[in-house]
């Protein structure tokens, strides 16, 4: 084809993402970057409603401008947000001036009308042997809105995943650490507590399940400098470290939590039966063993406990 290694590379992703998904179900293709301003208010929208027709056969591709520029230009791509709907590799109508949430379910309707998509499985997975839709992508899109910064919408898109697939655990996990990320403790509680067993039980959820804990010590300002007051007048004072820590983390403030975790760790490993290292390594599930500063700070941990 006379590419190069990079552009070959470009094409097995969008035939992979795109391509294949698209000989059966109807993909919304979105190009966007992320200093583009309307691609952001549209955002919501394609995924609030790609999100509902997914059981009709609806799935959302996002391609960065930026990081697929050969992609982008084999489309002609001029401006952005550009969106096309694309079936069976090719594309069938361009969505780009659907802005409203109304525009797009219309203009999908009449595409879904013509076109012979396959339609979604059911979600009752009952006698006839249905299985719930394919959410991965609308999972693994909220979990980068959740890294971004942006819980609130974030926990929208899991809510809608939960709604599409009550069974999915990856989806109500997402849902409880975005609710807590956002201050909607009391929220992420009562969902948390609806959770039946078999899904409370997954890893997925119980790593959430520390995060909703740990935030359950958040206080106000006034009282986590009394907290920090009194850690600090009194090392000894186990139990004066152990609050300010769970405050301090619950406030946003992790590297002061384990700062204090690891000194408190350092004077008295087995205090409280270990309760101090049982807390920063619940810390360390709540934001995820892979992350670069539970790495970084399970190395401190390592090099107190072995020298």
């Amino acid at each position: 084809m006379g590419l190069n290694l990079d552009e070959q590379k470009a094409v097995d992703r969008f035939r992979t993402q795109v391509v294949e998904p698209s000989m059966s179900k109807l993909v919304v293709l979105d190009f966007w970057a992320e200093w583009c301003g309307p691609c952001k208010a549209l955002t919501p929208v394609l995924e609030k409603v790609c999100g509902e027709y997914a059981d009709k056969g609806v799935l959302l591709a996002k391609v960065n401008v930026d990081e697929e520029q050969f992609i982008a230009a084999q489309f002609q791509v001029r401006s952005i947000p550009t969106v096309y709907a694309m079936f069976q590799g090719q594309p069938v109508a361009d969505l780009t001036n659907a802005r409203s949430e109304s525009q797009l379910k219309q203009m999908l309707d009449q595409l879904l009308a013509q076109l012979p998509v396959e339609a979604g499985a059911e979600q009752d997975g009952g006698a006839n042997g249905q299985q719930a839709p394919d959410v991965s992508q609308f999972v693994t899109m909220a979990e980068q809105v959740l890294a971004d910064g942006d819980a609130d919408r974030a926990a929208g898109i899991f809510m809608q995943v939960v709604e599409m697939a009550p069974d999915n655990a990856a989806a109500s996990g997402g849902l409880i650490r975005s609710l807590v990320a956002a201050g909607k403790v009391e929220e992420a509680r009562q969902f948390a507590a609806s959770l039946p067993g078999e899904i409370a039980d997954d890893p997925a959820v119980k790593t959430a399940m520390s995060a909703l804990d740990l935030a359950g010590t958040q206080v106000d300002d006034s009282e986590l400098a009394a907290l920090r007051d009194a850690a600090s007048a009194n090392p000894a004072d186990m139990d004066a470290g152990l609050a300010y820590a769970e405050a301090a983390y619950a406030a946003g403030d992790r590297d002061a939590a384990a700062d204090t975790l690891l000194a408190m760790i350092a004077a008295d490993r087995e205090w409280n039966e270990g309760a101090a290292k049982a807390k920063l390594l619940q810390i360390f599930e709540a934001i995820g063993l892979e992350d670069p500063w539970v790495v970084s700070t399970r190395r401190r941990l390592s090099k107190i406990l072995f020298g």
